[in-house]
C-alpha cells in the first residue's frame, strides 16, 4: 500500500514508518520541515496537495501533552494541533477522486478521565476533564471520515514504553541514580504499552478490513504506579522507594499533574477479542527486554 503518516517524525511515528517500509509499503510523511525532519526511506512533503494517491492514512500529529504547563494558550495549542491536522486531512480526502480505504487516527486513554480502580474497556463512558475533552473532540473529528466512506479506527494510547523516548526516557535518569519511586500515594493505575506492540496494533488495524471504531492501545497487564516503580527499580537493580509528594507535582506541573496522580485501569478488550497478539503483555519482562536491548 501507499500510506500517508502524519506525526511520522516523532517517537512513535519513526518506528511505525520503519515497520511499514519493512513490510513493503511505500510511506509518505507529512511534516512542516521535509528537509530537516526526513524519515529514512520515506518521502517527506510539507503540503497535502503534494501527497499523491494513497490507500491508507495514519494520523499521529499533535503537540506533546506533557511538554509544558496547561496554560490557556497551551491548551489551545494542544487542541488546535490535533483538530487542525485532522480537519485538514478530512478536507483533503473529501476532494480526492479516489479516497483512502482506511484512516487510523490517534487518541489517548485520557479519553476516560480519572476513574480510580474501575476497569475500562472501549465501551466505557468518556471523562469530563481537559484531557478527556481533548480526546473526545479529536476522535469526533476523525470519525467524520466514516461519512466519506473511509474505514476509521482510533487508537486510545496508554503510556508508550521504549528506552529512547517517551515517558520511560524521562524516568530512567532518576531511577538509575536510585532516586526513583512512586508518585503521590502510588495507587493510581498506569496503563502502558511497549512501543513495538503499539506499532504492531496500528499495522494490524490497517490490514484488517473488518476493524473499525475505537481500540485501546494498552497492554493487557496494567499496573499501579507503585508496582511500576518497583518493577523499573528491579529491572535497573536500583532501589525505588523515594516518593514524590502530590503537592510537589501539583506545584511543578499545575493542572497537568492530574495525569500523574490519577490514572485509568484500561484493558485492550477489542484488540484481544479481534485477534491481535501482544508480544509484551506483562510489565516486568517488557522492561527487562527494553533495558537489556
Amino acid at each position: 500500500m501507499d500510506i500517508l503518516v502524519t506525526g511520522g517524525t516523532g517517537f512513535l511515528g519513526r518506528r511505525l514508518c520503519a515497520r511499514l517500509q519493512a513490510l513493503g509499503h511505500a510511506v509518505t510523511v507529512l511534516t512542516r520541515h521535509p528537509g530537516r525532519d526526513a524519515v529514512d526511506g520515506a518521502r517527506s512533503v510539507a503540503r497535502l496537495d503534494d501527497v499523491g494517491p494513497v490507500q491508507a492514512v495514519v494520523n499521529l500529529a499533535g503537540e506533546p501533552i506533557m511538554a509544558g504547563r496547561w496554560t490557556p494558550t497551551r491548551k489551545q495549542a494542544l487542541l488546535d494541533s490535533r483538530l487542525g491536522t485532522t480537519g485538514a486531512l478530512l478536507a483533503w480526502m473529501e476532494q480526492l477522486p479516489a479516497r483512502p480505504q482506511v484512516l487510523v487516527s490517534g487518541s489517548a486513554i485520557g479519553y476516560y478521565g480519572p476513574r480510580g480502580d474501575e476497569v475500562l474497556d472501549e465501551a466505557a463512558s468518556p471523562g469530563h476533564d481537559f484531557a478527556a475533552m481533548l480526546c473526545r473532540q479529536w476522535e469526533a473529528e476523525a470519525f467524520k471520515a466514516d461519512a466519506l466512506g473511509v474505514r476509521t479506527c482510533v487508537v486510545r494510547t496508554g503510556i508508550v514504553l521504549d528506552r529512547d523516548g517517551g515517558a520511560l526516557a524521562r524516568m530512567l535518569p532518576p531511577f538509575r541514580l536510585g532516586a526513583g519511586g512512586p508518585m503521590g500515594d502510588g495507587r493510581q493505575w498506569m496503563s502502558w504499552i511497549h512501543r513495538d506492540d503499539l506499532v504492531g496494533l496500528i499495522v494490524w488495524l490497517l490490514a484488517h478490513d473488518d476493524a473499525c471504531g475505537a481500540y485501546n492501545g494498552t497492554a493487557p497487564g496494567a499496573v499501579t504506579n507503585r508496582a511500576f516503580a518497583t518493577a523499573l527499580g528491579e529491572a535497573l537493580h536500583r532501589p525505588a522507594r523515594l516518593t514524590t509528594p502530590a503537592f510537589a507535582l501539583t506545584l511543578g506541573f499545575g493542572e497537568m499533574a492530574g495525569l500523574l496522580l490519577t490514572g485509568q485501569r484500561v484493558v485492550p478488550a477489542r484488540a484481544l477479542q479481534d485477534g491481535y497478539r501482544f508480544h509484551h503483555p506483562e510489565l516486568a519482562p517488557a522492561l527487562r527486554m527494553i533495558l537489556d536491548g
